[in-house]
């Protein structure tokens, strides 16, 4: 058979509308009627809920038909970060893609859909470059090229039992991936408890603003804060910075250092938010001093989009370094930070994250070559903060950490368990593992 037996007869495979199609003039407010416009984030994010873009019913049905979601869809992201998969099931709105997205409707007549998923992701990338087992495709190839190439898949049964071998690894890895977002939680609303609202425990063990604790109005930042807490720029917490590096792609000269180089493009595969595709690269010894250590801080440069600011960061703690088997540098694109005292190291994680989340960044970003740039100096020397009690900091630390020694610890069993997959694939796929 061919690959295009797999899928419905009529549109079975279809890439996105043109950008034209989609644009942001033709966006309107939410209606009970209107229909959602799917982007990548929804299927890199396993998210139906991500995206606030809609289109009039008349308008979609009309001109957009071909391009409306339904569940048991599959879609995948067809630009930037390619070969992402993701089933739709809980669809409860009307919805159509976008232009980088790609919609698969499955033939359950001849294909599992669980199996499915699993054999597109091996069958592409076997096509492309002849490696077998990867997360993500290098390139896509037309879909009228994918459609028509001859495939071999076995029986249904068969099929379903090696997409429930496969799948009891992504469970696994899911599950991981909820407990750390309830740890990454837990952290977050203890800081927000701590140190925004003042409500940290007082010699008493009862909350410090609502039991009468001692409050002193800061000229500086135009509000209360807590008696003998000081206020300062992030410099003020800074012992160093260190530059990227990015060498060459093999030994070459006297670039013989082996590293991994982080991107700006990693920042949320190091934060849990998906995968570190940090890539093999060699620099000078003498630039080693780089290279990266527990409790350093990377901060994205340049990058960022019309809805992301750069000064993405990512703490690197010393469960973070058990991920990479030699010495990690980051890239030019970002920029590494010391701090002078460790203790305060989860603080500024969660403060920095938090002036993130609020869109503060947006404001310190130029422009060169139509590529955005963090003004990290500017911010650094001017953005004023609450430095807390460093009693109290060492408490919220040893809470902190020990949340993220478990975070890390599922991190790196994820990485394990994708790696188990991606070897899996290909063998169960080529029969030289069978499934009983």
């Amino acid at each position: 058979m061919i690959f295009n037996d797999l899928i419905v007869e009529k549109d079975g495979m279809i890439k996105g509308p043109f950008g034209g199609d989609v644009k942001k003039a033709l966006f309107i407010p939410r209606q009970s009627d209107s229909y959602k416009v799917l982007e990548q984030s929804v299927v890199i994010n396993r998210d139906i809920s991500i995206g606030n873009y809609y289109l009039e019913k008349e308008y979609v049905e009309k001109k957009l038909k071909r391009f409306i979601v339904k569940n048991g869809d599959i879609l995948i992201t067809g630009a930037g970060t390619l070969g992402k998969l993701y089933e739709i099931n809980n669809l409860s709105f009307p919805a159509v893609i976008n232009q980088a997205l790609i919609r698969i409707r499955v033939n359950n007549n001849v294909v599992d859909t669980s199996f499915f998923k699993y054999y597109f992701k091996y069958h592409i990338i076997k096509m492309i470059s002849g490696i077998n087992g990867d997360s993500v495709i290098p390139n896509l190839p037309p879909l009228d090229i994918i459609k028509k190439t001859r495939i071999d898949v076995p029986d249904i049964p068969t099929q379903q039992k090696i997409a429930s071998v496969l799948s009891a690894l992504d469970d696994k890895i899911e599950l991981n991936n909820k407990i750390n977002t309830e740890l990454e939680a837990m952290a977050k609303t203890l800081y927000d408890y701590w140190f925004v609202q003042f409500e940290f425990p007082n010699p008493d063990g009862k909350p410090y603003k609502s039991s009468g604790g001692r409050m002193i109005f800061n000229e500086t930042l135009k509000r209360e804060i807590p008696e003998g807490w000081e206020v300062s720029v992030f410099n003020d917490w800074i012992k160093n910075t260190k530059t990227g590096d990015w060498g060459k792609d093999k030994i070459e000269g006297n670039y013989t250092e082996r590293v991994y180089c982080v991107r700006g493009a990693d920042i949320n595969g190091l934060n849990g938010k998906g995968e570190v595709k940090a890539p093999e690269r060699f620099i000078l010894k003498n630039n080693l001093s780089k290279k990266l250590e527990p409790n350093d801080f990377i901060i994205e440069i340049s990058g960022g989009s019309p809805t992301q600011s750069t000064a993405r960061i990512a703490h690197l703690t010393k469960e973070s370094f058990t991920r990479f088997d030699t010495d990690v540098v980051c890239s030019n694109f970002c920029k590494a930070v010391t701090l002078k005292d460790d203790i305060f190291a989860f603080n500024f994680q969660q403060e920095w994250q938090r002036l993130y989340e609020a869109g503060i960044f947006f404001g310190y970003e130029g422009k060169t070559s139509g590529i955005k740039n963090f003004q990290f100096d500017s911010f650094m020397e001017s953005y004023y903060i609450v430095r807390p009690d460093k009693e109290l900091a060492k408490k919220f630390n040893a809470v902190a950490s020990d949340l993220e020694k478990k975070r890390q610890s599922n991190l790196k069993q994820n990485q394990e368990l994708a790696t188990l997959r991606d070897w899996l694939l290909p063998m169960l796929m080529n029969g030289q593992v069978k499934v009983g």
